[in-house]
């Protein structure tokens, strides 16, 4: 009996394995359930998936705002300039240098660094999903992008775009700080001094450009019932071209006081989380509030902060896995914890373990008969995929400090057919790409980070 029993478990064994071989070979459209660690499904082919501009509904009974891909057709108001990926993976680079020092306490960039246009708008390339709001009395309605690694938030009061402008004086509630006031004081290294007596602010990104303005404050609007009537925020009069962009103005999410996060930490309990959605054809959400207490779904893992750092939030990454099988990176590689920023497009690890990543999604992919294609700028994991719709490619999951893992979404491993991880020398910042698809919880107040799947 327990010789017929070996065999049968061989048997099945064998056509288990066979039916994913077969699979793998000729579509990588389907695994069996328990396979779904190992692999995924990754559609790469030409046709469009559909467009659904809807919002999921977010596990927090606090205000939930759409939050849209801002060149898909999604956006409220897609911009006309779209970069290739060769020049947001450039800009990428710029956005990691920045969150980096920032980490270490070293604001800025150096002059070798600036090789790409230091206008306003190719700094915000990497930022790339956008909310509705209304600011003033009357309401002014604004597209502004979202930005985790920063804490002024501004819309631009000064342009020849033809925008909806926010204009102050038309503003029955608007008023500006004067520089003696508590909240000039707290812009801290982002105050600019005084015009007229009134309180300026600069906010320097990236790639050595900047805004500048007023700071003030008014009512704003997250949707028809939820406003907030003291807001603080810049009004810009940089001068720079935007090169056909139509967004409004950037909501600054960050950790340190100025943020809209710390505003309202009185009403959403210092509490927020988003979706961004798998692809620019499909709207995700933001909500500021913690959850219910009857949601579930989420695995969490504790928030780290860095004392040089106040704006940033972050995780203790401990390895990765691929396929399911764990890479064993050393802790001391991922020691001093990792970024989330929303504002950064990749994910950068330190090069040790990028070249443990590389080299075990390599193999997989190598099983699987994908082909090897030239590197696509800093991107060296690339495949050909010519001619299929869609593909089976290596699981990839981040363990995190307290047990957490996070599974990532198919979307959330490559992009533009090459795995979405790139190397680095300075500490790791996960991405945007990867949190795609995740409600990703930012519990400030209780220092939590928490990731629920196929959130939107």
């Amino acid at each position: 009996m327990a010789g017929s029993h070996r065999e049968g478990s061989k048997d099945r064994s064998g056509r288990k394995l066979l039916l994913v071989l077969l699979c793998g070979y000729y579509s990588g459209v389907a695994f069996a359930a328990d396979d779904a660690r190992t692999y995924k499904v990754l559609a790469v082919g030409s046709l469009k998936a559909e467009v659904v501009c809807s919002v999921t509904p977010a596990s927090s009974s606090g205000t939930t705002v759409p939050l849209n891909h801002r060149y898909g057709p999604c956006s409220p108001a897609p911009s006309a300039k779209v970069p290739t990926i060769l020049e947001l993976l450039q800009h990428d680079q710029l956005r990691a240098k920045y969150i980096q020092r920032k980490l270490s306490g070293t604001d800025g960039l150096q002059p070798l660094d600036l090789t790409v246009p230091t206008t306003l708008g190719s700094a915000l390339d990497t930022m790339e999903y956008v909310i509705t709001v209304g600011i003033g009395s009357p309401a002014v309605t604004q597209t502004m992008m979202i930005d985790t690694g920063s804490d002024v938030s501004w819309v631009r009061c000064n342009s020849t775009d033809g925008l909806t402008l926010f204009d102050p004086s038309k503003s029955t509630t608007y008023a500006p700080f004067s520089c003696s006031s508590a909240a000039c004081a707290q812009l801290g290294n982002n105050g600019d001094g005084c015009s007229n007596s009134g309180c300026q602010y600069r906010v320097q990104y990236g790639d050595g450009s900047n805004t500048t303005g007023t700071y003030g404050s008014d009512t704003l609007a997250l949707s028809a019932s939820d406003t907030v009537t003291d807001f603080h925020f810049g009004c810009s009069h940089h001068e720079e071209d935007f090169d056909g962009e139509k967004f409004d103005g950037l909501m600054g999410l960050g950790g340190d006081a100025q943020s809209l996060v710390s505003q309202t930490a009185a009403t959403y309990g210092n509490s927020f989380s988003y979706c961004l959605p798998p692809t620019n054809r499909t709207s995700g959400f933001l909500t500021f509030g913690a959850p219910n207490g009857t949601s579930g779904g989420f695995v969490t893992t504790p928030m780290l902060r860095w004392p040089k750092a106040p704006t940033l939030y972050g995780v203790l990454l401990q390895d990765i896995s691929v396929g399911g099988t764990p890479l064993g990176i050393q802790p001391s590689v991922l020691s001093n914890g990792s970024v989330m920023d929303s504002g950064t497009v990749i994910t950068w690890l330190p090069r040790r373990a990028y070249s443990a990543l590389s080299s075990a999604f390599r193999s997989s992919m190598t099983r699987l008969r994908h082909q090897r294609a030239a590197p696509l700028g800093i991107l060296d994991t690339c495949y050909d995929f010519t001619g299929l719709v869609n593909v089976s490619i290596p699981a990839v999951s981040l363990v995190l400090d307290g047990g957490a893992v996070v599974d990532l979404d198919g979307n959330g491993i490559m992009i533009q057919d090459c795995l979405a991880f790139a190397a680095t020398s300075g500490d790791s910042i996960i991405g945007n790409v990867q949190q795609r698809t995740f409600e990703v919880l930012h519990d400030v107040g209780q220092g939590v980070f928490g990731f629920r799947s196929g959130a939107c």
